[in-house]
């Protein structure tokens, strides 16, 4: 019977529960694509031989990555973004600011992964170092990099359960929501559980799909 009950219950909170857990992948998908931007910048800044766009760099991801994430959240939003973005865009731009320095070391890696005589050769057919970047070692970088972009897309889904500390209404504050009307803390925070497990196997099986076509299409 308690089993039974389990599954009715859980039937019962699923609309609500899948409302964020759909906001939940607009914010991780948001936060991802932004942060893919803000990566190539800072990884192009490090490996520019640029001192002052080099110091830039290195701050910014030092800084980044040695503050946790709720600890930015909460300083970004309450600190300095409260008033000037919904809950929403705020939850995407403090992600991406988060996962940003990450993609920017894994950017780094694709593009040392490069023979470095591409960029020679291309620098003395003319090209600038910004062109031969976008034209042709990026292009190459980013099939190396595939399978790392998409392990940090499921750490920020993941880190998307740390902004309802901002009262973001995503999947972890939908649960925290009902819990308060119900008091059934098990019961829901077992079902957010079960709706994170089966996104992210599936974002892990499509993962492996796509290591598994490049490492096809490098033979």
């Amino acid at each position: 019977m308690i089993v039974i009950e389990y599954f009715i219950n859980f039937g019962k909170y699923i609309p609500a529960l899948l409302k964020g857990a759909r906001l939940t992948m607009i914010i991780a998908l948001g936060g991802v694509a932004l942060a893919v931007v803000i990566g190539v910048v800072l990884c192009i800044f490090a490996i520019s031989g640029i001192r002052i766009l080099q110091r830039i760099a290195n701050f910014y991801i030092t800084m980044v990555r040695g503050i946790p994430l709720m600890i930015l959240a909460l300083f970004l939003y309450f600190g300095v973004i409260k008033n000037s973005l919904n809950l929403v865009a705020s939850a995407i731009l403090i992600l991406s600011i988060n996962a940003s320095a990450y993609m920017a070391e894994i950017f780094r890696a694709g593009i040392q992964a490069i023979d470095p005589g591409q960029m020679e050769a291309a620098r003395s057919l003319g090209l600038g170092y910004f062109r031969t970047m976008q034209k042709i070692i990026l292009p190459q970088a980013f099939k190396i990099m595939i399978p790392s972009l998409m392990n940090q897309f499921i750490s920020s889904l993941k880190d998307t359960a740390i902004l309802s500390a901002i009262s973001v209404n995503e999947l972890t504050m939908t649960a925290k929501v009902i819990i308060a009307r119900n008091y059934k803390a098990f019961e829901l925070y077992s079902y957010a559980a079960i709706m994170y497990l089966v996104i992210i196997a599936v974002l892990t099986y499509l993962s492996k799909i796509v290591e598994r076509k490049l490492s096809y299409d490098k033979r």
